[in-house]
């Protein structure tokens, strides 16, 4: 049985392992300083790099996590707390939709709600076209890491007479902190590379943008534009982006689970 497990494991582990060899053996050559201080060169000349786009990628994230953050936790503490009322089937429901839905309707979403108002691209569409999908994804973590915190935990901060309420916020929610974080570090590394809303809505810049009314780099965009290029160059430089964002992703799991272990042990 367990050599049948270790088989399994291995079976999934193969195909991140394999990505992980291609996109070091394709994208390494490119990744040097230059790449990650300097802004793409002009169209069919060697050098330059993603500089714009990975810091745009952050900043993206960060806009996605102002409004998934908040919603995603406090909806997924409603769920788990309050599970008889008859809106959290409802909520439950939505947020399992919204999970399934493609990331392109999430592009799409955000293009009628602020790309049209606004006649022009913007960060902040894509910001919020990321924050979307990241809702239902902390909401449904969050709820399951809060129904984990024992019943006699709630029931002893009940029992001193302590409101629910405030049990909820200084006993149920630092138990389940470890979990909530590590929710929360997981979908932003699910989200990060997205590259089907972005191109509805931060759409791509060349150039230093820190203004979320204005389009935005980020690495999808900047791989994907470099992918169909006809330009060998830039060829290689999508590759080495695309390396880049799997090692960010990979640090940020890392980082996560990393921190979730550290909170069990200060228990």
């Amino acid at each position: 049985m367990a050599a049948l497990a270790a088989l399994c494991a291995a079976l999934v582990l193969a195909p991140l392992f394999l990505i992980l060899v291609f996109l070091t053996r394709a994208g390494l050559g490119a990744v040097n300083l230059e790449f990650f201080t300097s802004l793409p060169g002009p169209a069919g000349e060697r050098g330059g790099g993603m500089a714009n786009a990975i810091a745009g990628t952050v900043y993206l994230l960060s806009l996605a996590a102002v409004l998934g953050v908040p919603l995603g936790v406090l909806g997924g503490v409603f769920l788990a707390e309050y599970p008889h009322i008859r809106l959290t089937h409802l909520a439950r429901f939505a947020a399992d939709v919204l999970n399934g839905t493609p990331s392109i309707i999430m592009g799409l979403f955000a293009y009628i709600l602020l790309v049209l108002p606004l006649g022009h691209f913007s960060a902040l569409a894509g910001g919020v076209a990321l924050g979307v999908m990241l809702i239902p994804i902390v909401l449904r973590t969050t709820e399951e890491v809060v129904r984990l915190v024992p019943s006699s935990v709630r029931e002893a901060s009940l029992a001193l007479g302590i409101p629910q309420w405030r049990t909820t916020l200084q006993v149920v929610l630092p138990t389940a902190a470890a979990g909530i974080i590590t929710g929360i570090m997981v979908g932003l590394a699910r989200i990060a590379g997205e590259t089907a809303p972005l191109l509805f809505t931060a759409f791509g810049n060349r150039f230093w943008n820190w203004d979320p009314l204005k389009p935005m780099a980020a690495l999808p965009i900047q791989i994907f534009a470099y992918a169909i290029s006809p330009f060998d160059d830039w060829h290689r430089q999508a590759w080495a982006g695309a390396l880049v964002l799997v090692t960010m992703v990979l640090l940020v799991n890392v980082a996560a689970r990393t921190a979730a272990g550290r909170q069990l042990r200060l228990r």
